[in-house]
């Protein structure tokens, strides 16, 4: 479930001497936040800090992903007493309360308190994953206590902060850091669904099996602590959230950008979620359908790392939609899944392209922000609203998909759901064209 950061009206209206234009992460037009030689855009703890926000980016957010491993596993095997929807919730939770809670880490950035969040969260996820291999079968309360709640409010305190905090160090490459840096939920994406199918399905099982991953995540979560550092200040008030609510309510471009945001992730855990359980139901090989999963963040990798550069020319509000349109529609491709060619087809073009969308969020939220001070907020604010979909949509899709797997009607729904949020996509993109002619032709009237 990331790239650069930037802004909005207010963006038009200041100083030109507090500005400069920068090429390499925005349209031509808008001025920067601040000026870029207040970045060190380089050096051990600026890179330092990329580096451990991608790690925790692997163990947050990547073991997220893998969480269609789980829906496999636990409607085949553990917890047989229990529907596809309601294994759904489980995933759907944890997913929601990742981008939630970013409204509480977010604040917790701006107000300086960057280290006790990503301790506290660190440590939550490492105990959650250990109670979680304690949870018996058919106990679906146990499971949905601890890893949908516990380890999805853990990953939440860690997901916004890992992100923000590269801003502290980077402007000018602020966009290809951040694709980086969440490149990393990509790798974990691509490792985590390797790791658990064999720990889980093979000798060890379930119990030692989610051990042994909690293990590995407690040790790379460890150097990503003595990794990271921040770099300016706190603010010495606090981020009024109604304040920034308020002024952002008035922004038609962020506004759509939330519910753009709201209803593309309802389609977009369909296929992490589903991909594994489909093509298994659809009798391919249990090897094949366990590197289903691999296969598609394996696209996803490519397309987070890519969609830094294709932005550069483009523009990140252009990358966003084509993204978004071209993953939507491959989502309708799912109701025809029935080889092994087409499942590989199937995630790896779902994969880059949605990978694009979520590596663009994070640039795209600098992109409408007029003051740095508010990135966290508005982050926290759009991520919030963007869970709604994740909460909602897997467990729908469940709900349609039913125990007798009428596969087309859950593709449907989230192809339509998803296709829903390019069009609010393109008419953020609308109204950023529209002010940036009204402030083109002011400036104009001005001169004369």
């Amino acid at each position: 479930m990331t790239d650069s950061m930037l802004y909005d009206e207010a963006a038009l209206q200041a100083p030109a001497s507090a500005s400069q234009t920068d090429k390499n992460s925005v349209d031509s037009g808008l001025d920067d936040h601040l000026d870029a030689p207040d970045f060190p855009e380089g050096g051990f703890t600026a890179w330092g800090t990329a580096l451990g926000a991608f790690l925790i980016q692997f163990c947050g957010f990547g073991y997220t992903s893998a969480y269609g491993v789980f829906q496999d596993f636990y409607t085949q095997t553990y917890l047989t007493n229990s529907t596809p929807s309601e294994i759904a919730w489980i995933g759907s939770v944890n997913a929601f309360l990742i981008l939630s809670v970013g409204l509480v880490s977010g604040r917790m950035l701006d107000r300086g308190a960057f280290y006790h969040a990503m301790k506290i969260g660190c440590l939550l996820q490492c105990f959650f994953l250990f109670m979680l291999s304690l949870a018996k079968p058919d106990r679906y309360y146990q499971i949905f206590l601890s890893q949908g709640v516990g380890v999805g409010f853990a990953i939440g305190l860690t997901n916004v902060p890992s992100i923000a905090v590269v801003s502290h160090h980077f402007q000018r490459r602020r966009a290809f850091v951040m694709s980086f840096v969440v490149a990393g939920a990509s790798t974990g994406s691509i490792l985590h669904p390797i790791m658990l199918n064999n720990l889980i399905n093979g000798r060890l099982g379930f119990a030692n099996g989610v051990r042994a991953s909690a293990a590995l995540i407690g040790g790379l979560l460890f150097i990503a602590n003595l990794l990271m550092r921040t770099r300016l200040p706190p603010q010495s008030k606090a981020v009024s959230y109604t304040r920034v609510l308020r002024k952002s309510s008035r922004d038609g471009a962020y506004v759509c950008a939330c519910l753009g945001m709201a209803l593309y992730e309802a389609g977009y855990f369909y296929e992490t979620f589903y991909l594994q359980l489909d093509s298994t139901l659809h009798g391919l090989s249990q090897g094949f359908s366990f590197y289903s999963l691999t296969i598609l963040h394996s696209g996803s990798f490519v397309g987070r790392l890519t969609a830094g550069v294709i932005s550069a020319y483009v523009g990140i509000p252009n990358t966003v939609i084509g993204s978004s349109l071209i993953s939507s529609a491959v989502i309708f491709a799912m109701t025809d899944l029935h080889s092994m060619a087409s499942v590989a087809l199937i995630a790896i073009s779902y994969g880059y392209f949605s990978g694009g969308v979520v590596a663009m969020i994070g640039p795209l939220i600098s992109y409408l922000t007029p003051e740095i001070s508010d990135i966290g907020a508005r982050m926290g604010i759009l991520f919030a609203i963007g869970g709604i979909g994740s909460l909602t949509g897997a467990p729908i899709c469940g709900a349609f998909l039913t125990s007798h797997y009428i596969w087309w009607k859950a593709a449907v729904f989230a192809g339509s759901v998803a296709t829903g949020g390019s069009i609010m996509f393109a008419s953020m993109q609308l109204i950023l064209k529209m002010r940036q002619k009204t402030a083109s032709v002011c400036s104009k009237e001005a001169g004369v």
